[in-house]
């Protein structure tokens, strides 16, 4: 287990030795592993409102695209918010029986429309280039990581959560993946199933599973990685396949909490 942040590290060793000689989270699967795909992926377009933390109040719409050309899957979504801000997020991956990341790019804009992070991912390549800032304080990137075929983010996570019982143990599945936070960052996550929900969707009670998404490094152990990576929670319609119903937690890895149904 390893995370980075521009040169910092903290390595599984050292975890251990903080919490007694063994890491917070132990699974027998690994991070960078690929999982494996139980739901063919196609052509798939939709649209989603974004709420406010209490999800009252519409704050933006979440707009996304899947195209599959072959064995490869082309995936972008793009959050518009009302204050003229957005995030994009785009991926490609390999989708032969398991998902297969192999590229992608993350672009946050601010109010004004001026792009303020833009980030190439390269998995095959290992490497994350691009830049983040405005003006003057304009930073260029370029960084060499360990990048896995399992490296998931922006819409892959989901394929991750569709596929979660083929291939959880004790409840869980863990996979690394780049946030831009604005710098890029790479980490483990752990997708944990927390249990059952009934929610509430345009008036009907709904019975969901939810599950919670967290680095597997505890906030104990290393505080920025909480600051950076907070909690998001996942409500999931059961079917074939299964539904999104709801999502809540940070918008694009900031701070803002938001509610997209």
């Amino acid at each position: 287990m390893t995370v980075r942040c521009g040169a910092r590290a903290v390595t599984a060793a050292v975890v251990a030795a903080l919490v007694g000689g063994r890491p917070p989270l132990v699974s027998a699967r690994t991070s960078g592993d690929p999982i494996r795909l139980v739901w063919d992926e196609a052509d798939v377009a939709g649209m989603s409102t974004i709420w406010d933390r209490a999800g009252e109040t519409p704050i933006g719409s979440m707009e996304y695209h899947q195209v599959r050309r072959g064995d490869v899957l082309t995936t972008v979504r793009v959050a518009r918010f009302a204050d003229g801000s957005s995030d994009e997020d785009r991926a490609e991956a390999r989708v032969a029986g398991s998902l297969v990341a192999l590229s992608g790019r993350s672009t946050i804009r601010d109010p004004d429309g001026e792009t303020t992070v833009d980030l190439a991912i390269d998995v095959p390549g290992g490497r994350i280039t691009g830049w983040v800032g405005r003006g003057a304080s304009r930073a260029a990137i370029d960084e060499r990581e360990r990048l896995p075929p399992g490296t998931y983010w922006g819409p892959l996570v989901f394929l991750v959560l569709k596929n979660f019982d083929a291939n959880a143990e004790g409840d869980r599945v863990v996979f690394r993946t780049v946030a831009p936070t604005p710098r890029p960052i790479v980490l483990d996550m752990v997708l944990t199933r927390v249990g059952g929900e009934r929610i509430d969707r345009t008036g009907i009670a709904v019975q969901t599973a939810r599950f919670a998404l967290r680095p597997t490094i505890h906030w104990s152990i290393d505080p920025l990685v909480r600051l950076l990576a907070p909690d998001a929670t996942f409500w999931v319609l059961p079917g074939d396949p299964p539904a999104l119903a709801r999502f809540a937690g940070p918008r694009n890895w900031a701070r803002q909490p938001i509610v997209i149904e």
